[in-house]
Parts: structure tokens; sequence; C-alpha cells
């Protein structure tokens, strides 16, 4: 049997992965804000320098609602 060639990682290809950040009291004070000003989370992801599922994963955890609202 023939072995498979596997796909090059993004990490072989040069691109870098982000760097973890830690949530600081400013950060969630701005989070909180943004949540109760009903911002869409795409802006406030640019704005924080973060991703959306991470600021949706931080807000689940605080049981702030943040993401689709109808």
């Amino acid at each position: 049997m023939a072995k498979t060639a596997r796909k090059a990682t993004s990490a072989a290809k040069g691109k870098k992965r982000g760097a973890r950040v830690e949530w600081s009291k400013a950060h969630l004070a701005e989070l909180k804000k943004h949540s109760k000003s009903k911002t869409p989370v795409d802006v406030i992801a640019k704005g924080m320098g973060r991703t959306p599922g991470a600021l949706r994963q931080r807000a689940y955890a605080l049981e702030l609602p943040l993401g689709h609202r109808r």
C-alpha cells in the first residue's frame, strides 16, 4: 500500500496563529458596554482585535447577550 501525502498545515506554510491575549478588567468592561448597546459582533471584534468566536465564548461565560438580535 502506498502512503498518502499529508496536506501541509498552516504553520508549515508560514502562517502564524494569533497569540493568546488575556482578558483584562478593561476588556471585560468594554465587552459589557458593547453588549448593552447591542453593537454587532463583527464591529466589536475589529475594535478589540479579537475574533468573533472569542467574543462570543467570553460573553457566554459571563452570561452576556451577544450576537443575533432579531
